[in-house]
């Protein structure tokens, strides 16, 4: 776990990260992968969007800019998303948006 002072350093720059193509529209700059779960940066581009899919366990998104929507909503900064295992959504996000996401296993594309 990162020390406090290092978080607070990487949450007043996280716009200053690397990002890289992961779908179309949507850029990923991975934070951690290995044991336990996986952490990353989502950013999407105005328009961008995911398909329908079910998770297979715990997601948590926290909006950092922008506005991430889904079936149930519009989140903008600082909302916190819980999608648990078995729930299943579309994402997308019309002025484009930025996400911490922490998910416990992959997705179940569905669409």
């Amino acid at each position: 776990m990162p020390e406090p002072a290092a978080l607070l350093s990487f949450l007043a720059h996280w716009e200053d990260q690397p990002f890289q193509p992961f779908r179309e529209g949507v850029e990923i700059c991975p934070l951690w992968q290995g044991e336990g779960p996986d952490v990353a940066l989502l950013r999407y581009a105005p328009g961008a969007s995911v398909p329908r899919h079910r998770h297979t366990g715990l997601e948590t998104i926290l909006v950092l800019s922008g506005t991430q929507s889904d079936d149930l909503g519009d989140y903008g900064p600082g909302a916190l998303v819980f999608n648990p295992a078995g729930t299943e959504h579309r994402v997308w996000s019309e002025p484009g948006c930025t996400v911490l996401i922490q998910w416990e296993r992959p997705v179940e594309f569905l669409d």
